[in-house]
């Protein structure tokens, strides 16, 4: 058997240790919410720079999820494409291994209504300027999948993020080589976005924009994982 072209993967340690960290990070998302909560239900009692620094460890806590994914994707970057910690209702929602950037104007849209003239067109020249970029990211997409004879990205995730290690001709192991390299590079694009399109729509919120902006994101983010799981137990019941 050849030698895995980035080492042999430890599936099951890596799988298991971010699950942990997973579900730890949910949890404390769900104090975070409860927070913004209160802050906007209490706002006339709080400073800028109490919402401001409320702001910033939201922001801490979704960046520290971030550099825990790109661990995954260093040790088996398949796995980020078919992950055991969300269900497949969440996945739905997924664009290239991770929510899409443009779902923050939605929300933006939804929860802060007293938007200024400057402050949409802001956010409206943002959204087009994210658009373009999430195109260049699918025509990558496009062309990493043109580059792979026969299984879609996703049938590739499902069976290499599954098994860790197979058997590889040399130039098999040259091209999974190559796959790898990309998908590592699509994905931290993706994440960069992401985080990047958050970090200018906070630029352009004020203080109380953002804890609404904040606080429905995370109820978006645990109705989706509440209704998953509800769906889980009944599909278990029947």
């Amino acid at each position: 058997m050849s030698e895995n072209p980035r080492g042999r993967y430890n599936n099951d340690y890596n799988v298991a240790s971010f699950e942990t960290f997973f579900q730890a990070w949910l949890v404390r998302q769900e104090h975070l919410r409860d927070e913004l909560i209160s802050a906007q239900e209490n706002h006339h009692q709080s400073r800028d720079e109490d919402l401001k620094e409320l702001v910033k460890r939201v922001l801490a806590h979704y960046q520290q999820y971030y550099q825990e994914k790109s661990k995954i994707a260093q040790h088996n970057v398949f796995l980020l494409f078919a992950p055991t910690w969300f269900t497949p209702f969440e996945q739905t929602f997924f664009w290239i291994a991770g929510f899409n950037p443009t779902l923050a104007f939605r929300v933006v849209n939804d929860s802060v209504k007293d938007l200024a003239d400057e402050q949409r067109r802001r956010m409206d020249s943002l959204s087009v300027e994210t658009r373009v970029e999430e195109k260049l990211l699918n025509d990558e997409l496009a062309r990493i999948q043109e580059s792979v004879a026969g299984p879609t990205i996703m049938e590739l995730a499902r069976r290499r993020g599954r098994l860790g290690e197979w058997e590889m001709t040399e130039g098999e192991e040259v091209t999974e080589s190559n796959l790898i390299a990309s998908l590592e590079s699509l994905v931290a694009n993706a994440d960069m976005l992401r985080t990047t399109t958050a970090a200018k729509v906070v630029e352009i919120l004020d203080p109380l924009q953002n804890v609404k902006f904040f606080t429905a994101v995370a109820r978006l983010q645990l109705r989706i994982r509440r209704s998953a799981s509800h769906g889980e137990s009944e599909k278990d019941k029947g």
